[in-house]
């Protein structure tokens, strides 16, 4: 799928991870945050923020096809919070804002997003309504000329420091796939919080590069044109956005998973028992082959969904499939190659072991292996009808 313009692409982002961002892992992961403003601005200086987004607004007015080969590339950062955080920043928050915003609301959110001067997140998860997005809480009240906000957002990647949300919320009516917007939520001015929202971090087991808060709302004010496209259309925008986030984390895990492969093989080459090395048991080198058939597969199958996608048509069955294998890899494989290391693959500083615990989150985030399951049942025709 890829042309010289698209492995250009790939070798600007990957001197652009050696250059900005591995030198800075190790620190940035015992402070459990990274800067995200500071990297984000060198990102967007250099336009990788926007790769397939208008041109009018700073974006390089791309194809799908070079989005994907920026994800692709974007995997060879050893940490994965921080390809997950870029990504909430180009493949998860703004979509929708850039397909059917308004040009005032692009103006105003989408051209310092691509440019690095504002650090977005999404708000769609809650305490209740993780995967079951119709079930959200979080209503917008319209009062005069603005919405009043009122509620709270759960696992909110860059919630720590993110100027503004693309926020899904109840505006009205009783039909739950109908009642909800998409709105853009500014969440800071000057790095101070505004009046009405508060933080709070949360830890989590893995993806320690990577801030992830809960965000409450308080009666927060914001006026009814930074909605997204039509009032009551949010629910149908968040699950098209949804397909692009969920085809961007399955694209970056194939270079994660080759490098894991190729950093085991290093390894175990060098480490030897019982007078040979490691790699040259059959059971080492033939699992090790595998495993390289099985990410060579998901490759296959996003390529597929990506051109799908390129042709206009519905990526979403495919994008399922990929997001699906993609988090069920990641769990075998890393877990196969920290076997692969013995005592040392337990270790916190092996690369192998970061990997497990970062790369544990793709079967749960962007939505569950479970609901992948779902929606591809669906629409296959074989989902059980719900009780009455």
């Amino acid at each position: 799928m890829f042309t010289p313009e698209h492995i250009a692409l790939q070798d600007s982002v990957r001197q652009f991870i050696n250059r900005e961002i591995e030198p800075y892992i190790d620190a940035w992961e015992a402070a459990e945050i990274f800067p995200a403003h500071e990297l984000f601005k060198k990102l967007g200086s250099a336009g990788l923020l926007g790769v397939n987004k208008p041109v009018e607004f700073g974006g390089m007015g791309l194809d799908y096809s070079y989005e994907i080969a920026f994800c692709e590339a974007m995997g060879n950062v050893s940490g994965s919070g921080i390809g997950m955080a870029i990504a909430v920043q180009t493949d998860m928050a703004t979509p929708a804002l850039a397909n059917h915003g308004s040009d005032e609301l692009r103006e105003l959110f989408l051209k310092p997003t691509i440019a690095g001067d504002a650090v977005v997140c999404l708000g769609v998860s809650e305490t209740g309504a993780g995967s079951d997005v119709a079930s959200i809480k979080t209503r917008a009240v319209k009062d005069g000329d603005d919405y009043v906000i009122s509620g709270s957002k759960m696992w909110i990647t860059n919630g720590m420091q993110a100027d503004w949300m693309c926020l899904l919320a109840n505006t009205g009516g009783e039909d739950m796939h109908r009642n909800k917007s998409l709105i853009c939520v500014p969440l800071r001015e000057n790095g101070n919080l505004l009046p009405g929202i508060t933080v709070q971090k949360i830890r989590k087991v893995g993806m320690w590069l990577s801030d992830t808060a809960q965000v409450f709302f308080d009666d927060v004010r914001v006026p009814q044109r930074y909605l997204i496209g039509e009032e009551g259309k949010g629910f149908t925008y968040q699950m098209e956005q949804f397909q692009e986030e969920r085809l961007s984390g399955a694209t970056r895990r194939l270079a994660s998973m080759t490098n894991v492969i190729n950093q085991t093989i290093d390894y175990t080459r060098e480490r030897k028992t019982f007078g040979r090395s490691i790699l040259d048991n059959q059971v080492v080198h033939f699992r090790l082959a595998e495993l390289k058939t099985e990410v060579e597969l998901l490759r296959s199958l996003i390529y597929r969904a990506a051109q799908l996608h390129m042709e206009g048509a519905d990526m979403t069955e495919l994008a399922s499939m990929a997001k699906l294998k993609a988090g069920r890899l990641c769990r075998e494989l890393t877990d196969s190659c920290m076997q692969f290391w013995g005592g040392m693959g337990y270790t916190w500083e092996n690369p192998v072991s970061r990997a497990w615990r970062d790369l544990r989150l793709v079967s749960i985030g962007g939505g569950a292996d479970e609901v992948m399951l779902t929606i591809i049942c669906k629409r296959m025709g074989i989902l059980p009808k719900r009780p009455v």
